[in-house]
């Protein structure tokens, strides 16, 4: 830049030469020589270069006029940038249209009765220029206090690895694409979203996934649909477990509107389909209080009253727990977040619906699939093109752009960067933290710790949860609170020994805790049932290791 700087003002000092030479030539004597089109240093203008230096120096100052107020104000302003219209270009605009001014063309098209009659703010009349907007921001951002967060909930703290960051959520290549239509320029995308559909169908035991969704809760919603499909509308109940996260039960309740449907909450024991009026049922697992729970049993009733099983589940789990599929779920949704997509204030995520080929048609979300190409090579492309809305609208499933291709190749590429043997260190890592806060938690003797196997979360019965979480707010943590007798505690890759430490003193109310995370670690052991650990390998394709 610095170079390209200097070039440039070389270029204006070699024009005021070349300018103020034709002029002294013309004035002072006749042209002897043909105009030159730049000045070397063999010219021979160049004998009186510093005269005429001189001269077209103090004809430009004799040429100058008072600054006006307008040019001492910042030039980042959004108009200047953004607006490529110039006010003279508007006014030619308005007057092509038959009016003098703009103001005149808005004063005979816009309506008074919806017009505001000013637009004066108190405090940005002019609007904030873009610096001033980076500073404006930078001061808010630094009045937050970003505590450690043990909420779970579908939602979990993760590493983004700096390469991805900078060479996918930086690169404009990769994060201004939504859906790959044109495959002749989108290779490289479709086999990223290509490898993020085999990260689910391996971790989920299911021969089917899109790529992707919006994230979890709308997943579970678009589950609900296909059940309601898969009968053609015959049977109008959707039954969601209470193990299941509440933003996702929220979402379901307010899809199902659309869909004509009723939503049931129960409890899993309770769960009744006597009336045969039920199209599907949605479970948890691991559950949204950190329950592991065997559902082979409850998906074969199930589906001997022709109910269709959706599973929403966890991605790192899956690596250390029986898949889905194995348990005979139809459908399995859950999100992709954690793979390496920070929390970003609640949202988007990436989802994943994962289902058998039975139901491919009925599939929201785009789908990649492997062709060839018209010289006979193997190619990417979108597959079933014709269950997209801009199609054939009425038989649409979802509408697919809003689908996150930025986030599921990110998650893709924590899969391929990890690759399966990380990712199951990860999730040891997780689930060995989760056990020794448990254990710490049993030493101490101040609360009560769930009996239930769990994955990373530990669910925790107290006198008074508020007291407990107020402590922990204290220490700039977040834990979640299930009732003011309960508490979950949730860990995730970024969690550390010291942070299982800082949450023993809290729990301990003020007594000494006599020992250390590290302390327990030998003493830790896996909780998860021997029926329900994993033994299917996953992620063997080459690109992953």
């Amino acid at each position: 830049m610095e170079r390209a700087r200097r070039i440039a003002n070389r270029a204006t000092i070699l024009r005021r030469i070349v300018s103020g030479s034709k002029q002294y030539r013309h004035h002072e004597s006749p042209a002897i020589y043909a105009p030159s089109r730049y000045v070397s240093s063999l010219s021979p203008y160049t004998s009186s270069s510093s005269s005429v230096l001189s001269r077209s120096r103090s004809e430009l100052f004799q040429q100058t006029r008072p600054i006006s107020v307008e040019a001492l104000k910042p030039s980042d302003t959004f108009p200047r940038r953004h607006n490529s219209a110039t006010p003279q270009e508007q006014s030619k605009m308005a007057q092509s249209c038959g009016f003098d001014t703009l103001d005149s063309l808005i004063d005979a098209t816009v309506p008074k009765s919806i017009r505001i009659d000013s637009m004066k703010f108190s405090k940005f009349d002019e609007g904030l220029t873009e610096g001033q907007m980076l500073e404006h921001m930078k001061r808010l951002a630094s009045m937050n206090k970003v505590y450690k967060s043990f909420i779970g909930m579908g939602y979990y703290g993760t590493f983004t690895p700096p390469v991805i960051l900078r060479n996918i959520m930086e690169n404009p290549a990769w994060y201004t694409q939504y859906t790959p239509y044109q495959a002749e320029i989108s290779q490289g995308r479709l086999e990223s979203l290509l490898n993020f559909q085999t990260v689910i169908t391996d971790l989920t035991g299911l021969p089917m996934s899109n790529a992707s969704l919006l994230d979890e809760g709308t997943a579970a919603a678009e589950a609900m649909a296909m059940c309601n499909n898969i009968l053609k509308g015959k049977k109008k109940t959707f039954i969601i477990a209470n193990n299941c996260h509440p933003q996702t039960i929220d979402i379901c309740k307010t899809r199902a509107d659309g869909f004509d449907l009723k939503v049931v909450t129960a409890d899993l024991k309770d769960i009744d389909y006597s009336s045969g009026d039920v199209c599907g049922v949605l479970v948890q697992y691991p559950g949204t209080e950190g329950e592991v729970l065997d559902y082979a049993e409850f998906v074969k009733n199930a589906h001997a009253h022709g109910v269709k099983v959706v599973m929403a589940s966890d991605l790192l789990a899956l690596t250390m727990l029986k898949p889905p599929g194995e348990l005979g779920a139809d459908i399995v949704v859950g999100s992709a977040q954690r793979f390496g997509v920070p929390m970003g204030y609640g949202g988007p995520h990436a989802a994943f619906l994962a289902t058998s080929q039975e139901y491919k048609r009925l599939m929201p979300g785009r789908i990649i699939g492997l062709s060839v190409d018209s010289t006979g090579k193997t190619a990417l492309r979108m597959a079933m093109q014709t269950r997209e809305q801009h199609i054939r609208r009425d038989k649409a499933t979802s509408n697919i752009c809003t689908a996150q291709a930025l986030l599921a190749n990110m998650a893709a590429m924590y899969a391929v960067y990890h690759g399966p043997e990380g990712l199951k260190t990860i999730a040891q890592r997780v689930h060995g933290l989760a056990g020794a806060f448990a254990l710490g938690l049993k030493k101490l003797g101040t609360v009560e710790v769930q009996g239930l196997p769990f994955f990373d979360t530990v669910k925790v019965k107290c006198a008074d949860a508020h007291a407990i979480a107020d402590a922990a707010s204290k220490n700039e943590m977040n834990l979640r609170i299930v009732d003011k007798n309960t508490i979950t505690v949730s860990f995730d890759e970024t969690t550390t020994l010291d942070d299982v430490n800082k949450l023993f003193k809290v729990f301990a109310g003020g007594k000494s805790v006599p020992f250390t995370a590290t302390s327990l670690a030998p003493e830790v052991e896996p909780v998860i049932p021997s029926g329900l650990v994993r033994e299917t390998p996953f992620l063997t394709h080459p690109i992953f290791n």
